[in-house]
């Protein structure tokens, strides 16, 4: 396996786009990355974009080549496009895809990009089209939708370790504080715990601020084999782990409902590659589609032991200034959730971390990151590790 380095980065402002369609947003992403690289399109290789429903969102099929098309790759070059959906981790996994590909040796220039267009569409059907990320049969058929699913991940969580409705607030309050210092975040406003726990109910225990809104964005980087990155950058941000593990798709067959075993496995196989302990993690972008989610995470990914997350936020270990800051970009919940873009957003906000161009965000001395990609309630997890 050669090594990988992630070359460049590019990103739009996450929110709600009305102007812009689909494609607009994944070639502003796109060139904002080639850009950063300082590379040319014809040294491109090869391109993963993740995409998870732009059939129902945007009634378009055949994003791969839609996306090569306008990037203008199918003019010279014709180079292979392949879409990749695993619900809300198709990001992460194209950024895995594209990985593989160079360390394999089949490339050596590849771009992962990620993209969804989710404003154009009536709340309610995109509810529903988030919703065929769970189990159709056994938990949409009966009205299960994802707010409901990780309220009773919450509730399950709250009972057996004694999390506490404030401890999920602190979560909200910390990423919006987070998002107020990032220009490309949907949401640029703080808020109280107060703020949070008077918001209106979704599912109980959640409320409105425990949820990630629907948003539209894109986001793309370009990964190079390592023997050639330097040639290119003198910051390359090398991936020194990838992995991919899978669990049940509904919650009635999960060992644990207040465990992803996905995230377990997948962190587990992702600190042996890097050869480091959790203690090594540095800076951390992980999967809060809900605040729940978030807490779930960090005893998941082994940075304190199970029941314990909510410790971790209370005492401000995952603040910016905290220990190990978690999701300095704002996370899911105030940066946005354009789910097939928010994997590659991640790596995104962890290569400019990493390479301490985060601005007024920036965690100081950060040299190891950790990224997080959660799909559906945890069917499927990707975790990245990445250092200077």
């Amino acid at each position: 396996m050669r090594e990988v380095a992630v070359i460049g980065v590019g990103s739009t402002k996450f929110g709600e786009m009305w102007e812009r369609s689909f494609r607009d947003i994944m070639i502003e992403a796109g060139l904002e990355a080639i850009q950063d690289a300082g590379i040319e399109g014809r040294e491109i290789e090869a391109m993963y974009v993740g995409n998870m429903s732009a059939g129902r969102f945007i009634s378009q099929e055949h994003i791969g080549a839609l996306i090569v098309d306008y990037s203008g790759f199918s003019k010279d070059t014709h180079i292979p496009s392949t879409r990749v959906e695993a619900a809300c981790a198709s990001g992460g996994l194209a950024v895995r895809e594209a990985y593989l590909s160079i360390a394999s040796g089949m490339h050596d220039i590849v771009v992962a990009a990620g993209v969804e267009k989710m404003t154009d569409i009536g709340t309610e059907i995109t509810v529903d089209v988030l919703a065929s990320a769970a189990d159709r049969e056994w938990e949409g058929f009966v009205g299960a939708t994802f707010p409901g699913l990780y309220a009773l991940m919450a509730t399950y969580h709250m009972n057996k370790f004694g999390t506490t409705r404030e401890d999920l607030a602190e979560v909200s309050v910390k990423n919006h504080y987070n998002g107020s210092l990032n220009p490309k975040a949907q949401f640029n406003n703080r808020i109280t715990i107060d703020t949070v726990l008077n918001s209106s109910l979704v599912a109980d225990p959640l409320r409105i601020f425990d949820c990630s809104p629907i948003t539209d964005g894109a986001s793309a980087v370009i990964l190079a084999a390592g023997s050639i990155a330097r040639k290119y950058t003198d910051t390359p941000v090398y991936i020194k782990a990838s992995s991919q593990a899978s669990d049940t798709i509904s919650l009635h067959d999960r060992r644990d409902v207040a465990t992803l075993d996905s995230t377990v496995f997948a962190a587990k196989r992702a600190y042996k590659m890097a050869g480091i302990t959790p203690k090594e993690v540095d800076v951390a972008e992980v999967h809060d589609c809900f605040t729940i989610a978030e807490i779930m995470a960090y005893e998941d990914l082994g940075f304190c032991k199970k029941g314990e997350g909510g410790k971790l936020i209370r005492e401000g270990v995952t603040a910016l200034d905290g220990d190990l800051p978690v999701n300095p970009s704002g996370g899911l919940k105030a940066c946005g959730h354009p789910v097939g873009a928010t994997g590659v957003k991640q790596v995104v906000e962890i290569v400019t971390q990493l390479r301490g161009e985060a601005g007024k965000r920036q965690v100081d001395g950060a040299e190891v990151g950790l990224t997080h990609n959660v799909g559906g309630t945890g069917a499927t997890a990707v975790v990245h590790i990445l250092t200077r």
